[in-house]
């Protein structure tokens, strides 16, 4: 059973190998609905403007109840397992389909605005978040209660959604749909998710605090949320609504964790091999998370099935692994990835193990899930190992530090190593912008230089990473094929986008400083109906892309093109007057 938001599902939700298959029964809540987009770099749309079912759709696409049939699914495989009983909370992550859009696109793009990269909603993805249930029941033909609840999201709000469920799943799993209902409607009384603001979310009885990031945080700070005495009816204040606990997901490879920051950061095909999907889960999230605050560009999937529609795809040998990071925990992956070029086998690990797995293994050593754990691979690190980071956390865990300081100690160890390799990317890339007086209100925005790596490579050598960073090596070889990376594309991508409408809003403010009604009076008709159509189309593509102009410039430029219409003839004016088509 699914309880859907206004879209379908692109495909059927994905489970857990051995798990079997949902019954697929819906209820839809609410046909599809188009906002009304917000005022480009000025309002936000009205929350009174959202409709039914607006808000929930804001948060989550649908939620979803997995069953298990004896009969269609793979009983091997649970009898396998069975003796995990229990619950157990874990994610995967799988394609939209094609050709559907949100009804609420534009609205989201507005709430979305201010997030951070890694916190943006997928466009092409969605996650589902799974709570699992599996208890004896000796009245059940296969002796065992298996049943999943399932939210599917485009938020990558982990550590929320997870706690949500906490408090959802068991309710449900007592008192059945009527509960999950009366969630619905919680749901679809929330704030919007936007970044910045604290939000106080009730659900089933209980409420909970929490703060969505922004992109003007500082890196490698959170602002906790406090809890206040006006917050007497809030039960749970989450620090964070996106972290996994770096150190517990890599503890069993962390003499690695350097080369695998190295692996993420080039996006190579990695797999993950772990006893549970809960674990599987975790350190993938743990290891697209490691090269914050850069956005990892390539596909990953925490919990990859041989259920999965990707599941040809991502298994040929015809051709090279895909730049995919792929979290599994059936042992026939052993097998049928073994041409992969790394691999990270995940397992417990004690203490006086720790010694065996300092050194990388051979990838032919790998032939079943139950081989040791460690990292298979052939790679050879382009840096320096840093031995001080490995101290450090070795120490902690002789001398039994928390592991919240082990994950903030190995946290900011990441971020400082990013910031390191990409502050000279950022500002050579600053050094492409045209300079302000170059920008004319007449003449169209100038272009931004084109990225050229071999003037890039030459900025390294006296304004590299060495300025930041104490670790030596060949930093020169780590950012060549860093550009030929799908990272390297999406943040460039992004950052040309963001320096394009910079240019176009600087171009916005200029025009807006200029004395128009002179210019008209300069000018024959036609070309002021030209000069007030262009004027429309900017004004049209500020709302659009939200472009980063300064407060009033919007509601100014509205000013100038309504003075100039009203300068010309009263049959112009009522036609410039009519809204234009889109």
């Amino acid at each position: 059973m699914a309880l859907q938001g206004p879209e379908e599902l692109g495909e059927q939700v994905e489970e857990p190998e051995d798990l079997d298959d949902q019954d697929a029964s819906s209820i839809s809540p609410a046909e599809e609905i188009t906002l009304p987009p917000g005022p480009g770099g000025e309002d936000e749309p009205e929350e009174a403007l959202l409709l039914p079912w607006d808000r929930f759709s804001a948060w989550l696409h649908c939620i979803c109840v997995v069953g298990f049939d004896l009969e269609l699914g793979q009983a091997v495989e649970v009898n396998k397992k069975s003796g995990c009983l229990g619950d157990t909370q874990f994610c995967f992550r799988f394609r939209q389909g094609s050709n559907r859009k949100s009804s609420l696109g534009c609205f989201l793009e507005t709430t979305d605005r201010d997030a951070p990269p890694c916190l943006k909603r997928e466009q092409g993805h969605y996650y589902g978040y799974v709570y699992f249930r599996q208890v004896r029941d000796k009245s059940l033909k296969r002796g065992y209660f298996q049943k999943s609840l399932v939210l599917i999201s485009k938020l990558p709000y982990v550590t929320f959604f997870h706690s949500l469920l906490k408090i959802m799943a068991p309710e449900y799993f007592e008192k059945q749909e009527p509960c999950l209902e009366a969630a619905c409607n919680d749901i679809d009384r929330w704030p919007t998710p936007h970044p910045g603001r604290i939000l106080t979310l009730p659900i089933m009885g209980v409420v909970i605090k929490v703060r969505i990031p922004t992109c003007y945080d500082k890196p490698g700070t959170s602002q906790l949320v406090q809890s206040g005495q006006s917050d007497s009816q809030v039960s749970i204040v989450l620090p964070t609504i996106h972290e996994v606990d770096l150190f517990r997901c890599f503890y069993p490879v962390f003499f690695h964790i350097q080369m695998l920051w190295e692996l993420v950061l080039l996006g190579e095909a990695l797999v993950v091999m772990a006893p549970s999907p809960a674990e599987s889960s975790d350190t993938v999230l743990a290891l697209v998370s490691c090269i914050s605050p850069l956005r990892y560009c390539s596909d990953f999937r925490p919990y990859f099935t041989i259920h999965d529609s990707e599941f040809k795809e991502y298994t040929t040998r015809t051709q090279a692994p895909p730049s995919v990071i792929l979290g599994v925990t059936n042992p026939f992956f052993a097998k049928t990835l073994q041409h992969w070029p790394h691999i990270i086998r995940i397992g417990d690990m004690k203490q006086a193990e720790m010694a065996k797995q300092m050194k990388v293994k051979k990838l032919k050593n790998l032939k079943t899930l139950d081989s040791k754990p460690g990292v298979y691979t052939a790679y050879k690190p382009y840096l320096n190992k840093d031995e001080e980071i490995i101290k450090q956390l070795q120490k902690g865990v002789q001398q039994k530090r928390p592991s919240p300081a082990q994950n903030a100690i190995l946290r900011r160890y990441f971020l400082e190593l990013t910031q390191s390799f990409i502050i000279p990317l950022e500002r050579y890339v600053a050094s492409l912008m045209p300079l302000q007086k170059s920008i004319s209100p007449w003449k169209s925005p100038p272009q931004l230089r084109p990225f050229i790596q071999q003037d890039f490579m030459k900025t390294l050598e006296k304004a590299g990473p060495q300025l930041t960073s104490r670790l030596k090596g060949d930093w020169i070889g780590l950012y060549r094929n860093f550009l030929k990376s799908p990272n390297f594309d999406g943040w460039f991508r992004n950052r040309r986008r963001e320096m394009t409408q910079k240019l176009e809003a600087l171009h916005l403010e200029a025009l807006c400083e200029e004395d128009l009604q002179q210019r008209v009076q300069m000018h024959s008709e036609v070309e002021t109906v030209d000069l007030v159509l262009k004027l429309k189309d900017k004004l049209n593509q500020a709302e659009k892309e939200q472009l980063p102009v300064r407060p009033g410039t919007v509601a100014k430029l509205r000013a100038h093109i309504e003075a100039v219409i009203l300068a010309l003839p009263e049959d112009l004016q009522g036609i410039l007057h009519k809204p234009s088509t889109p």
